[in-house]
């Protein structure tokens, strides 16, 4: 987990196609729309509120997280529908505080741990207005409003709250990498 633009989603592409870690991917659900380049089943399931419903009657809903977008409200979730086993296989997702939170609440704290990814907020913001550029149609309005919700999401406060000490700084990504993969091997 980490601010937006920090990293996350190449750390974790890299991450999870190492063989050596042994690591299943976790793969939370949006209601967002997809962005070019994203695949369902890949980054997110990408689904609409009616799956979100059928999810939530079901009771298969860890936790959500909505967000007042530029674009309207979206969604974003973590549901067990039986895919995910802790008994016998270790896994690796993308998620904020709260959902790190709710994670170890529901799958005990034993089971779960968090990898919290760190950029220099000018660095971040660069990085952020590189990859809306690259977009059909770039939306700055959210990447700003993203870029200030993760001032408080992820304030100091916030990250004591869930009990983050270890923190990578991602200044290269082959050197965070590299010093996440002998923490993963640490603790498996």
């Amino acid at each position: 987990m980490g601010k937006s633009a920090s990293g996350k989603d190449r750390i974790y592409s890299e991450l999870t196609g190492r063989k050596e870690l042994n690591l299943e991917k976790l793969v939370l659900y949006t209601t967002r729309p997809i962005r070019s380049g994203e695949e369902n089943g890949r980054e997110y399931f990408f689904v609409d509120g009616k799956k979100l419903e059928e999810i939530k009657e079901k009771k298969c809903l860890i936790e959500s997280r909505e967000y007042h977008t530029v674009h309207g409200i979206w969604t974003y979730f973590t549901a067990d529908e039986g895919q995910i086993n802790v008994k016998d296989f270790d896994y690796l997702g993308i998620g904020t505080l709260e959902s790190f939170r709710k994670l170890k609440d529901y799958y005990g704290k034993d089971k779960v741990c968090a990898i919290y990814v760190e950029v220099e907020d000018g660095e971040r913001l660069t990085r952020a207005l590189q990859r809306e550029k690259m977009q059909k149609n770039p939306g700055y309005a959210e990447l700003c409003r993203r870029f200030l919700a993760d001032q408080e999401d992820f304030s100091e406060e916030n990250i004591k709250k869930a009990g983050i000490e270890k923190r990578f700084e991602n200044i290269e990504l082959n050197e965070c990498v590299e010093e996440i993969i002998k923490y993963i091997k640490s603790i498996q």
